[in-house]
């Protein structure tokens, strides 16, 4: 049988001594271990890495948009008549 999605997995890291007393606090913030302290971590950090290539992307549109004259007028044409 192979892992399901839900599975939970064991690994192993290196931590700072300061980081190790943080999550030895885990009941302080309301978790019921380390483990799940550290997987609601992982989750954070994912989001906020997945919102930032969000961004980056926004970013990348806009430029390319404010740039080129062509898909300016192109958009405008595109909206004429549109409520507004």
């Amino acid at each position: 049988m192979g892992l399901q999605e839900g599975d939970i997995l064991q690994t192993k890291f290196s931590c700072k001594e300061d980081q190790v007393a943080f999550l030895n606090s885990y009941k302080d913030y309301g978790f019921k271990d380390k483990s799940s302290m550290m997987r609601e971590a992982l989750n954070l950090l994912r989001k906020e890495r997945e919102l930032e290539k969000l961004r980056q992307s926004a970013d990348l549109y806009t430029e390319t948009y404010d740039e080129d004259s062509e898909l300016k007028e192109l958009t405008a044409t595109a909206v004429h008549g549109w409520p507004e």
